[in-house]
């Protein structure tokens, strides 16, 4: 069933023997074996490299993570089997592929046919299609996006962010994208690298806000008091007369300087300036909201919340998409509540993208949420007509119905 070359390298010479039977018993072509890491390191160097190596951990001698370590070379797949606690396991497939290794998961002990089947099943990697060599991507000069801001190519894209007992939107985050003619629809990874090398992210921030004041405006006139949210560089700090732009366009438009939040990305240092608390200070006087993004991976996370005055916080979408297979997500989302609400700040769930995850996430007590479950960010007018419809006043008895189908998605 499976014609490769495996390594069992065991040191309980009983359980040793009953993986090499078992692998026999799925058809493994040739079984090597070896009761410690230096003995199975010597075996692989006289020998040659296996397709995948069923792995202990706890052994004399050499170890299974430093015989991983010396040879990742001859190696192409591990499936552990250790008797090591779950969250020791959990790491240690996250050094096996740091080392280059593909981990094709974690068969414990006692060792079961079934489980390792599977495994062998599921996770071995396919044959990979011969692709066409991607073409080379042309990054834009400063002259194409003077031009870009001249002809209003840059345009806002809205993703919503609902209750999740509800399905109520409660606001949306601005996104650039860039309609070029001839290029189409240009996503952020393509431009903003340059727009920071040209210093245009004031440019690109006005722009948005003028395009989003406008909607939000014409939405509130229409009964939708929704919050508009835009990203915000740290580097942006430093210049006070952004501040007063902003003014001037919340003055022009109508628009509630409360209604509006600006997400700080985590992972970027804000500078500990006089200008830079400042500019984050006249943001708040005016009604405005700070959110800091992506919480929990950047820089002092915990710091920051004590120093700075944010309103809101945006966990990482990592913690969202490991909550099923990784049981400290959980642990990790509840103490984030526990935190936001002694804080008196609101905590936005990023990256839902099943109703498993909506529903644990209802369980555990997190009203706001953002993600492809919902809606995928979506131009002006997609999102006017998806606002129109209604589509997004669901329960959260709806999301975890599994006969409830999407009535519609904008991509």
């Amino acid at each position: 069933m499976f014609p490769f070359r495996a390594l069992v390298l065991e040191d309980h010479a009983f359980q040793r023997a009953v993986a090499v039977n078992m692998l026999h018993q799925l058809g493994c072509g040739e079984v090597l074996e070896a009761a410690d890491g230096a003995e199975a390191l010597l075996l692989l160097q006289n020998t040659g490299p296996v397709d995948v190596a069923l792995c202990d951990l706890q052994m004399n001698g050499m170890d299974g993570l430093e015989f991983m370590r010396k040879a990742n070379s001859f190696i192409g797949s591990v499936i552990l089997c250790s008797e090591l606690a779950p969250d020791l396991r959990r790491t240690v497939m996250q050094i096996i592929a740091m080392l280059g290794i593909n981990p094709l998961g974690d068969a414990g002990k006692p060792l079961q046919l079934r489980r390792l089947q599977v495994l062998l099943e599921n996770r071995l990697p396919l044959p990979k299609p011969m692709l066409p060599a991607p073409l080379a991507l042309e990054l834009p000069n400063e002259d194409a996006l003077f031009e870009g801001f001249g002809r209003s190519e840059f345009v806002p894209f809205l993703q919503p962010k609902l209750d999740l007992a509800t399905g109520q939107v409660k606001g949306v985050e601005v996104l650039a994208r860039w309609l070029r003619p001839g290029k189409g629809l240009l996503p952020p990874s393509v431009f903003m690298p340059v727009i920071e090398r040209y210093g245009l992210l004031d440019v690109l921030l006005s722009e948005l806000l003028a395009s989003g004041l406008a909607l939000q405006r014409k939405l509130l006139q229409q009964g939708h008091s929704l919050e508009f949210s835009y990203n915000l560089h740290a580097s942006q700090l430093e210049n006070c007369y952004l501040i007063q732009r902003i003014q001037a366009l919340l003055k022009y438009h109508g628009v509630p300087a409360g209604k509006i939040v600006f997400e700080l990305t985590e992972s970027a240092q804000i500078e500990d300036s006089a200008t830079s608390l400042e500019s984050l200070v006249r943001l708040r006087m005016m009604g405005c909201g700070l959110s800091i993004d992506d919480f929990g991976i950047g820089f002092s996370s915990l710091r920051r919340l004590c120093q700075l005055p944010f309103t809101e916080m945006k966990l990482d979408a990592e913690f969202v998409h490991s909550l099923t297979a990784q049981p400290r997500s959980s642990a990790v989302i509840e103490s984030t509540l526990v935190l936001a609400k002694s804080l008196g700040i609101t905590l936005v769930m990023e990256g839902v993208e099943t109703r498993e995850q909506h529903q644990e996430l209802v369980a555990l007590g997190c009203s706001v949420g953002q993600g492809y479950l919902y809606a995928r960010p979506m131009g002006v007018s997609a999102f006017v007509d998806w606002l129109g419809q209604g589509i997004h006043s669901r329960t959260s008895h709806e999301y975890s119905n599994p006969f409830y189908r999407e009535p519609y998605l904008i991509c």
